[in-house]
């Protein structure tokens, strides 16, 4: 695998920062988003062009005037933040050798008339989403028990008729019959790599402030919960969560999710810190519960 180089600066979009900003009480602080956007780099004119465009959606309400502001969240912002429960304990499960790969590659293949095209590439962007690579036009693969997610995608766009699914030991893609070799050859194992790389930088950098002898704000602090989150879902909206047993080793994204972990850790012991936002508790107690040996179930994401 070619050599990446990463630092541990991160990029946030705009409406990744307001998402992290929300409290339980679905409500913004508007000072205290400016003041995390500004240590991430973001101009004021850049989050109130942002926080002017959910107004003008409906998405929030504001009450009040610049940081002296109160965002009011509506429900379907809220309610879209939550993480998702089985992805990050199926990866968990993986890292940890509770999930082993039992050998076996699920395809699915479909031929969706041309008159339910939006339907056609929505299916194709789902299957891309949980984890599946393209064999070739049509049919996809995934070595991941995916067949419950596969099919309740089919039945929401109405195409079940369209589909069909099998399961083999036995799969061989041009010349190439060993699994590993497969998985690299259908899967951009490198890029993938660079996002965990990338992640493990910042997740690094991150626990050294957390753990050293300097008192952090709550600014600070809740920058770094915002970094985190950010880093952690760029890397793995790539991530087509292969088992190890196809992957190079050691793998990157093993190392990267051990040290989010710490660094939540270390975030958790900071609880008593008032209106910790949504997001806080969401993955502060996943990540306890999944790294505290509970399984997960057999999914596969990204």
């Amino acid at each position: 695998m070619a050599e990446t180089h990463v630092n541990d600066a991160v990029e946030i979009p705009t409406r990744l920062l307001v998402e992290s900003m929300i409290r339980e009480d679905a409500t913004i602080d508007a000072g205290e988003l400016y003041e995390v956007a500004a240590a991430l780099g973001m101009s004021d004119q850049q989050v109130r062009l942002h926080i002017r465009r959910l107004v003008a959606d409906g998405q929030i309400t504001q009450e009040g005037r610049g940081r002296r502001a109160l965002l009011r969240v509506g429900t379907q912002m809220f309610d879209s933040i939550a993480p998702n429960v089985e992805f990050i304990g199926f990866m968990y499960d993986q890292d940890r050798g509770a999930a082993p790969w039992d050998g076996a590659w699920r395809l699915v293949a479909f031929a969706v008339p041309e008159t339910r095209r939006q339907a056609r590439d929505a299916m194709r962007d789902g299957i891309v989403g949980l984890g599946g690579a393209a064999v070739q036009g049509g049919l996809y693969v995934s070595p991941n028990p995916w067949e419950p997610h596969i099919e309740a995608l089919a039945s929401r766009l109405d195409i079940s008729g369209y589909l069909t699914r099998l399961t083999t030991t036995d799969l061989r893609v041009g010349e190439l019959d060993c699994a590993r070799s497969i998985a690299a050859h259908l899967w951009p194992l490198g890029k993938i790599a660079a996002g965990h790389e990338q992640l493990l930088a910042v997740a690094r950098a991150r626990l050294a402030r957390l753990t050293g002898p300097e008192e952090l704000s709550r600014s600070e602090i809740l920058t770094m919960l915002v970094e985190l989150a950010a880093e952690f879902t760029r890397a793995s909206e790539l991530d087509p969560l292969l088992p190890p047993e196809l992957l190079p080793q050691p793998w990157p994204g093993t190392r990267a999710r051990a040290e989010l972990a710490a660094c939540w850790a270390q975030l958790m012991q900071r609880r008593s810190m008032p209106d910790w936002p949504r997001m806080f508790y969401h993955y502060a107690d996943v990540i306890e519960q999944v790294t505290a040996g509970t399984e997960g179930s057999g999914v596969t994401g990204g």
